[in-house]
């Protein structure tokens, strides 16, 4: 394993930990910041975790609720002070982009609203670099975070189409992953139905109640029953863990007035802490889960946008919670909410990091489970996972859950009979039996997750996914 090591001079002695395990995403961030706090919002929770993606673009567009102008200035404002807490956010883990780096890629889209910011004489500094950026000989995908409106992604798509050759377009097109916060603009609609290839996440339309990303921190403007946690997306919470206390960085995130960083999800996904799969939306993690299907129109979830989906996208589907409060919740908000608690203290953790030593905060666990993360298993038979070899480079003690996840594959419970049976689910050592009598066909999939939180403060979880391959018996 790579390791990277941070000599801190100060006190005599050098800090060993782990490099991040998975490859990082490219990212270009769409952002109508200062149409409301949650943008600025969510750019201190990315900036305090910038080490974890590579960003290739900030670009400051307009939406519906800002249809006139553009706010790059803002942006320059928090990565200013990003800046600031970066020797201190270095201590903790590597990778942290310099300041002088995020000016470089701050750039301006067309403060026109929507379609009326695209077609020709519609070019901007956004829409320019975005084209460089996917031109970039460079075989990941680049990742396309939507905070606003998709404009300025309209507009290098039809620059294009309009400038190259079909093919040249498809290998354009084929580079570019696409979430955004619902749609707030009429491009969102344009962009999917002109160009049906493109990997695109949304919950359509502009009915945010609905939209699965409002399950971050819904409950408190939108009133709809959760089982989550709502005291940890509050403005008490906030102030205490992030906003007072944490450095420059962290004096940049306003209060909540609607609800807190509806535009994180469109990044969570990409955070490497073994649970997140960025090109399996069906699989979920923390940016919630999605399934690829062509939703039925509903006009009552279209208020600004009235366009019935021309083909099938990544959109919102459910998974069933057991609430903190005891009851099972059936909707898309839990396959996001499901994670609050861990996202909130990951990120109260980095805000630390911005203030604190290495020895006075806290650090994630390493999560290892032995052998392969995909496994074929054929129905009768038992299989043990492995994880004794996790360890945390705090020496906190490991609390271990062990849990299946039926929703991420498409083996499903036929009888309590044939149920998938986990033991020991609170050990290191997980002991899974396939019950000789379930019956199926063809072969199915299932995932197992291993969860691992410290008892560090605050407390900080990591994941294993093991994804289980049944085979049907031969009987």
């Amino acid at each position: 394993m790579k390791i990277a090591i941070s000599i801190l001079l100060a006190f005599s002695f050098v800090t060993v930990y782990p490099a991040l395990s998975q490859e990082k995403a490219r990212v270009v961030v769409l952002t109508d910041i200062e149409n409301e706090p949650d943008d600025a919002q969510s750019l201190v929770r990315f900036l305090a975790y910038s080490n974890h993606f590579d960003t290739e673009a900030l670009i400051a567009t307009t939406s519906t609720h800002l249809r006139d102008t553009t706010a790059e200035w803002r942006i320059r404002e928090i990565v200013e002070a990003y800046g600031k807490v970066r020797t201190n956010l270095l201590k903790h883990e590597t990778g942290f982009p310099a300041e002088e780096y995020f000016h470089s890629v701050t750039k301006q889209g067309i403060a026109r609203y929507g379609m009326d910011g695209v077609g020709a004489g519609m070019d901007s500094e956004g829409s320019d670099w975005l084209i460089e950026v996917v031109d970039k000989e460079d075989d990941r995908p680049v990742w396309v975070s939507v905070w606003g409106g998709a404009n300025v992604l309209a507009q290098s798509l039809w620059k294009v189409r309009k400038t190259r050759t079909p093919a040249e377009l498809a290998r354009f097109v084929a580079k570019i992953r696409v979430y955004t916060i619902s749609d707030q603009d009429d491009s969102a609609p344009w962009i999917r139905k002109e160009f049906p290839d493109l990997f695109y996440i949304v919950s359509p339309g502009g009915n945010y109640r609905n939209a699965t990303w409002s399950g971050i921190s819904g409950e408190p403007w939108y009133n709809f029953a959760s089982g989550a946690d709502t005291s940890i997306v509050k403005n008490t919470w906030l102030r205490e863990n992030i906003m007072e206390g944490h450095g420059s960085l962290a004096a940049e995130y306003p209060e909540v007035e609607y609800a807190m960083e509806g535009d994180t999800p469109s990044f969570l996904s990409l955070i490497d802490n073994g649970l997140n799969v960025p090109e399996r939306p069906d699989y979920g993690g923390w940016g919630g889960r999605y399934e690829f299907y062509q939703p039925r129109f509903k006009p009552y979830r279209h208020r600004q946008e009235a366009n019935p989906e021309t083909r099938p996208i990544w959109t919102d589907t459910q998974d069933e919670v057991m609430g903190n409060d005891g009851r099972i919740y059936i909707d898309n908000h839990a396959t996001i909410w499901r994670w609050r608690e861990a996202f909130q203290n990951d990120f109260a953790a980095r805000m630390d990091w911005c203030v604190q030593s290495y020895e006075e905060a806290n650090h994630p666990p390493e999560v290892k489970v032995t052998g392969e993360q995909e496994i074929t298993i054929t129905v009768g038979e038992e299989l043990t996972l492995d994880a004794s070899a996790s360890s945390d480079p705090d020496g906190d003690k490991l609390e271990y859950h062990w849990f299946l996840y039926p929703e991420a594959g498409n083996y499903w419970k036929r009888s309590w009979r044939s149920f998938i049976e986990l033991e020991n689910t609170d050990q290191t050592k997980l002991q899974i039996k396939i019950p000789a009598i379930a019956k199926f066909s063809p072969p199915q999939t299932t995932h197992i997750i291993l969860q691992v939180t410290d008892n560090g403060t605050p407390s900080l979880t990591r994941y294993q996914r093991i994804i289980l391959n049944l085979m049907p018996s031969n009987d």
